[in-house]
């Protein structure tokens, strides 16, 4: 991840940053104009006007009209694994050590535009083929993390079950706040995703998914 590449203090360089920050001002126009607008009757044109860049400079970061919302959707999973990551050594389940972590809220207008994108999703197949890959990619870390903490390969049915798992409580856990009809009303993100995860930690201390969790405990 490129967070490591900012020095002492672990931020990325100035330069990364601003184009992260012009990469989530695209994706918020785009969501805004596929709410707008529907996606067939948006271009790219119009996404690279709205946000204040080239078409050209729209497409050095994005392969797809359709991939200009990704930032939206894989900031929140980056962050996470990058600071599982840093617990190197931690003997915890994925889920146990996600749960110690403080969740912060968020921004609120980056959180309305995740909260549009997902229930665009819904109806839009294009915008939500980029959601379950963001996803497909995010478990792929799973795995490996889970791969380093449990001495077993990342590839092993049980550590890909164990990814699969916490991967899918993840996105579910975001569908359910973001598909709530008033999201001023009831849990929280942080709340709901939270609930979620001890859904999986309960599994896991049951046995059910965390098969062989520490070295030499395969079967």
């Amino acid at each position: 991840m490129a967070g490591r590449a900012g020095g002492a203090t672990g931020r990325p360089p100035l330069t990364e940053r601003r184009r992260a920050a012009t990469r989530r001002e695209i994706a918020e126009e785009a969501v805004r104009l596929f709410a707008a607008k529907g996606v067939a009757a948006v271009t790219a044109e119009d996404i690279a006007s709205a946000s204040g860049v080239s078409t050209r400079t729209l497409w050095r970061y994005f392969r797809s009209k359709e991939e200009c919302v990704r930032p939206l959707l894989t900031t929140g999973l980056e962050l996470l694994t990058e600071r599982l990551r840093d617990c190197e050594g931690d003997q915890r389940s994925l889920a146990e050590a996600i749960l110690s972590f403080r969740h912060d809220a968020g921004d609120a207008p980056g959180l309305q535009a995740l909260g549009d994108l997902l229930r665009l999703c819904r109806d839009e197949p294009s915008l939500r083929a980029v959601w379950l890959e963001a996803h497909y990619d995010a478990e792929a870390a799973f795995a490996a993390m889970i791969a380093e903490r449990t001495g077993r390969p990342a590839e092993d049915l049980a550590v890909r079950v164990e990814a699969g798992v916490l991967n899918t409580a993840l996105r579910i856990g975001v569908e359910e706040w973001a598909l709530r009809p008033d999201r001023s009303e009831g849990p929280s993100i942080a709340e709901t995703l939270t609930r979620a995860l001890r859904m999986v930690d309960a599994l896991e201390i049951s046995g059910l998914t965390g098969e062989g969790r520490t070295s030499g405990g395969g079967r």
